[in-house]
């Protein structure tokens, strides 16, 4: 029980800095004419194809018609489309243009660099340790994740 106090410690002390890095450095590479709200608008709409305005609203912290101004400008400038659902013609549902597309991976290949060159001084050997650990740990969190979602809280 001790291993796994000290583990789920470590893992609550190290994640958050190990996520403001990787946020920082995707923001310094989300091109000048982005703001962060629009930057994780691409991100969103990447992990969660076919999402639309209602969960993105929910992810960004803002309401429907904030979502629906913001979703507007991106897709003015066709970073993002909006199409049609393939399950419910009335629904719409958001996707990466191309140029959406390049933008994130420009973003996500110069922070992945990044990352590359803060793991350079550790040896072989212990890239490997955390290779392992965090192969560990995806299915664990996307478990959590999905349960997370469909989890309804109790009401007192």
């Amino acid at each position: 029980m001790e291993k796994l106090d000290e583990c789920a410690r470590q893992l609550l002390d190290t994640a958050p800095q190990i996520m403001r890095s990787i946020r920082a450095e995707m923001r310094s590479h989300r091109g000048h004419d982005l703001s962060i709200p629009q930057f994780r608008t691409l991100t969103f709409i990447h992990q969660n194809p076919e999402a639309s305005l209602s969960p993105l609203a929910e992810h960004l912290g803002l309401t429907l018609p904030s979502t629906s101004k913001l979703v507007d400008g991106l897709v003015n400038e066709k970073i993002i489309s909006r199409r049609e659902s393939k399950e419910d013609r009335r629904k719409l549902t958001l996707a990466l243009t191309k140029n959406g597309e390049d933008i994130l991976r420009a973003a996500r290949g110069a922070t992945q660099n990044r990352l590359k060159d803060i793991l350079h001084e550790l040896p072989a050997d212990e890239l490997s340790v955390i290779l392992r650990a965090l192969n560990l740990l995806q299915p664990l969190f996307m478990k959590g994740m999905k349960e997370a979602k469909t989890h309804v809280p109790a009401h007192s």
